[in-house]
């Protein structure tokens, strides 16, 4: 890429500079290449002397003299100027520019793509929410990021793995279970109280009238004549045909799940059972006892209270950690180890990103401390925070679901305003940024609306091509060195920067920059097309610019894609 080797370029002109005598030799600092806000600037700029100026004791407009001076620039760059307070801008040659349009048209879909993963083995685990209701918007704009993050990461080079969590053990689960046989025996007019943690939303009793459709009455008699204390909920684990009926109630809402995820152009290569983690044929050999075993060989658990502890303020956490309650049964954070363990020692992850929810922030530090114990580099372990999603419209706050009374689902809020809206929306904002859904925004079919303007571009440009075609048109031998005006090289200059979006997404893990590319990709590309009629009387500048209209639709096209977006050939 061009950064990289104007950073090249100017390291070696520092070294000279030192080398001669006219900069004191220090250790430099990274050399950092941005593009300036105002384009008049040039393409790139650097302030590199403005970050030696302390430790060389020197104005940093002279240190950037005094390295101006043994600059030698790579071919892709025309000139380069010295500016106050101590930068030095660079601007790239109009002609190298104009084949740069050639370049994407034989790179084709591939434009963009990277080497940076070298095949590295990545894994990406989201959503993952308990499989004890239906998905809500937060856990939408979480499998939004995800599923970006793994296309962008695929692009780079990477061989990425997506998996979802299935949380079908621990307390909740028994919860959801005595929370659906209580609604079951309701639904069949025989008494029976909803436990005090239970779910009691409506998507409950519609989830035991669906079973009773299917089913019949068949999982209430296994349980008949069992005597119950006053307000005491028969407990599905007693008795085959309750555990059936749990087990039926959790594979239904996991396909809802799934379905919604559909939806949402979200999919998954491997969805993982906590239970696994704990597995009975196993024994000793299950993936929980292995790990417990690690950390206590290597000295990192300690018994108190008649609980096991996990030493997390050893590793320079500032409490410890429960792994087993006294009552022996293993906390959440103990399943979480046993499943980082199966990922990085079972199953060798290179690399592991966890995309959470807001409520989730403090088991970030003790599972860093976890890394350490398993003998892995922390920064192994990437985790982002999702924060939390408010939906409006307009103004107005949507906090009820308008079909059901209950929280707003994420299925519909997709069937209102469509899966591109909601991906475009999700992707829109950083991921630790509290973000508004804007629904009446969303529907918009006008200008207005981000996910409409974007697209829009990519229909205009459909519609372009297919004027040519009609035509008759064949550009594919047209001069791309006509493409000389100033409209032309600004839609160039935006086209060329894809690969750089990609390379920044890599390595900040922030895909909101994928959006925030695409309006300005489309922004040029309409003032391009209002100032530049593409086909003409002139064959030859016609020919040279469909080329042009070409390249911005595979770099729009792929922008989409890497949004998991749609590509209108028509609006």
């Amino acid at each position: 890429m061009v950064k990289k080797r104007l950073a090249t370029c100017l390291q070696q002109a520092v070294t000279e500079a030192q080398r001669e005598g006219s900069l004191i030799a220090v250790t430099l600092p990274e050399v950092v290449i941005e593009h300036p806000q105002n384009p008049e600037h040039g393409d790139f700029a650097s302030g590199l002397p403005l970050k030696l100026a302390r430790t060389m004791k020197m104005p940093p407009l002279v240190i950037a003299e005094k390295i101006a001076k043994h600059i030698s620039l790579p071919p892709e760059i025309d000139r380069f100027v010295v500016a106050p307070p101590g930068f030095i801008n660079f601007t790239l040659r109009d002609d190298w520019l104009a084949k740069q349009v050639k370049s994407i048209l034989t790179a084709g879909e591939s434009y963009g793509n990277l080497t940076l993963g070298k095949g590295s083995h990545t894994q990406i685990e989201f959503v993952s929410v308990n499989p004890t209701g239906p998905l809500h918007v937060g856990h939408g704009r979480g499998a939004v990021l995800g599923s970006t993050l793994a296309n962008v990461l695929t692009a780079a080079g990477y061989y990425v793995e997506k998996e979802y969590y299935i949380n079908d053990a621990g307390s909740q689960i028994d919860a959801f279970n005595r929370s659906l046989y209580a609604r079951y025996q309701q639904c069949l007019d025989k008494e029976a109280s909803m436990p005090p943690d239970g779910y009691l939303g409506n998507y409950m009793l519609a989830l035991a009238k669906e079973i009773i459709r299917e089913q019949g009455d068949r999982f209430s008699l296994s349980l008949e004549g069992r005597g119950l204390g006053e307000g005491e909920s028969p407990l599905p684990a007693e008795g085959e045909a309750s555990s059936e009926l749990s087990r039926i109630g959790l594979e239904k809402i996991i396909g809802s799940i799934k379905q919604d995820l559909k939806l949402l152009n979200v999919d998954f290569d491997a969805w993982f059972s906590e239970k696994s983690l704990y597995h009975p044929e196993q024994g000793e050999g299950s993936q929980y006892h292995q790990a417990m075993e690690l950390l206590q060989r290597e000295g990192y658990v300690t018994k108190r209270d008649n609980a096991i502890w996990f030493q997390s303020s050893a590793l320079g956490e500032d409490k410890d950690n429960v792994l087993v309650r006294s009552d022996g049964s293993p906390t959440y954070f103990a399943s979480d180890i046993a499943y980082h363990y199966n990922k990085f020692i079972e199953r060798n992850f290179h690399t592991v990103i966890d995309i959470w929810g807001a409520d989730h922030q403090g088991h970030v530090p003790r599972m860093k401390a976890v890394m350490k114990a398993l003998g892995k580099d922390p920064e192994q372990l990437k985790v982002i925070i999702c924060q939390l999603v408010t939906l409006r419209r307009g103004e107005e706050i949507i906090r009820l679901s308008k079909r059901s009374g209950d929280i707003i689902t994420l299925r519909e809020v997709i069937e209102e305003v469509g899966a591109d809206a909601c991906r475009f929306f999700f992707l829109s904002r950083s991921a630790d940024s509290q973000m508004d859904f804007d629904m009446e925004l969303a529907k918009k079919q006008s200008l207005d609306n981000p996910v409409y303007y974007v697209q829009y571009a990519h229909a205009r440009i459909a519609s372009i091509l297919r004027l040519a075609n009609q035509r008759g048109i064949d550009y594919s031998q047209g001069d791309v060195s006509l493409l000389t005006t100033e409209p032309e090289l600004t839609l160039i200059r935006r086209l060329i920067l894809l690969p750089e979006v990609i390379e920044e997404i890599v390595n900040t893990l922030e895909p909101h920059h994928l959006p925030y590319y695409a309006q300005d990709l489309a922004t040029v590309f309409h003032s391009f097309y209002k100032q530049c009629r593409v086909v003409s009387k002139d064959e030859a500048l016609t020919k040279a610019r469909l080329k042009l209209v070409r390249a911005a639709q595979i770099v729009l096209a792929k922008t989409l894609h890497l949004m998991g977006m749609t590509v209108p050939e028509r609006m």
